[in-house]
């Protein structure tokens, strides 16, 4: 063989070389990436698909979706919101979001920020979780996150992942609290749509709670039997956006004879609430610690049935930044806020039943009934 012709041979197993190198860069920068749950959730049974990689490492751009009402709703959007905004100073995230006013706009709002090449998209609320679902399916290169979104088994995908509550076993604490602080024998709820699950399974949750009471504790019932009334509002957009409906269900149950109400319905429930602590009757607030976001209501506040949402989605976040999100559904914390004002009110035996039921209910030993 020539010289000239070993060079060219040489030449050519140089340049293979180099491509043959080229192509293995570029694929792994592209391989997927283990996933673990999410910081602040624990994945529920039957944990799903693990998200793609992409976000690893990489300064997010993520963006709230509202459910209907304002993002200072003091409820779901204001808590997600909040997380949104503890993300931004903790993780460097560039945030930002849209308020819903209509059903109607979920969509368009969805692919506003899909068009603005979001990384990140969150949305908040049972209502939007089949529009969150078919844009997820549709969009595999952006990572959804559902509030309160029960995602079903054979619809999950690997980049959308949802924060879902036991709403029953938060208001199974709340009605345990109003069975043992009632005079009268005769609690009620103010509740959204009885069609959206979590607000069922507060609802009902509360009634469970109450009959415990009645039947493990009959000596810290004042009444010797407690009655409980639900009510719940209508199906529509304006389930949650509903105060002055909240307050004459508020009113209505206190003409009745009922002197602990539970309220669940965003800012329906507030207007229960607060109509309800005017007139001197005790209240237990839902989602976060009502004690701080209704001043007026402070006062006659015994706890609130908490959702820790911004904890729980700080975490997803958390995850999403390091490539590590959790597809499918992870059950977030819940339990009953601090009683503040009402600390010397509630009996320290009603308290100690309390603690025993939280941690029954953590542990499985005291089931809610609640059907699912």
């Amino acid at each position: 063989m020539s010289k000239n012709s070993r060079f060219g041979l040489l030449l050519v197993a140089m340049l293979l070389t180099m491509l043959f190198m080229v192509a293995c860069g570029d694929a792994a920068t592209t391989a997927p990436v283990a996933t673990t749950a999410a910081a602040g959730a624990t994945t529920a049974a039957g944990g799903a698909a693990t998200t793609a990689a992409g976000t690893a490492g990489k300064k997010l751009k993520v963006a709230l979706v509202t459910d209907i009402g304002r993002v200072d709703d003091k409820g779901y959007n204001q808590l997600s919101w909040e997380a949104l905004q503890q993300g931004q100073k903790e993780l460097g995230l560039d945030v930002k979001y849209i308020e819903t006013k209509d059903q109607k706009d979920y969509s368009k709002n969805i692919k506003q920020f899909l068009d603005e090449k979001q990384d990140v998209i969150v949305t908040i609320g049972p209502l939007i979780a089949d529009t969150t679902q078919e844009f997820a399916k549709s969009n595999p290169n952006t990572l959804f996150i559902g509030i309160d979104q029960f995602i079903a088994p054979d619809k999950q995908v690997p980049n959308y992942a949802s924060v879902i509550f036991e709403e029953d076993k938060a208001g199974f604490l709340a009605g345990v609290l109003a069975a043992g602080m009632s005079q009268k024998g005769k609690v009620g709820a103010v509740l959204g749509p009885k069609s959206i699950p979590p607000l069922l399974y507060f609802g009902e949750g509360f009634k469970a709670g109450v009959g415990y009471m009645d039947t493990n504790y009959a000596k810290l019932v004042k009444a010797g039997k407690t009655e409980v009334t639900l009510t719940y509002h209508p199906d529509g957009s304006n389930a949650f956006t509903d105060p002055a409906w909240g307050s004459l269900q508020a009113q209505t149950l206190i003409q009745g004879g009922n002197d602990i109400i539970f309220a669940a319905a965003g800012g329906t429930g507030n207007g229960a609430v607060e109509t309800a602590a005017s007139q001197g009757i005790y209240v237990i607030g839902v989602d976060t610690d009502q004690y701080f976001t209704l001043p007026k209501a402070a006062p006659k506040m015994l706890s609130s049935a908490t959702k820790r949402i911004q904890e729980g989605l700080v975490g997803m976040l958390k995850d999403a930044q390091a490539g590590k999100l959790k597809a499918g559904n992870n059950n977030g914390l819940v339990g009953l806020a601090p009683y503040h004002d009402t600390e010397a009110v509630i009996p320290a035996e009603l308290k100690d039943v309390i603690k025993k039921v939280d941690a029954g209910l953590k542990d499985g030993s005291i089931p809610t009934t609640v059907k699912k």
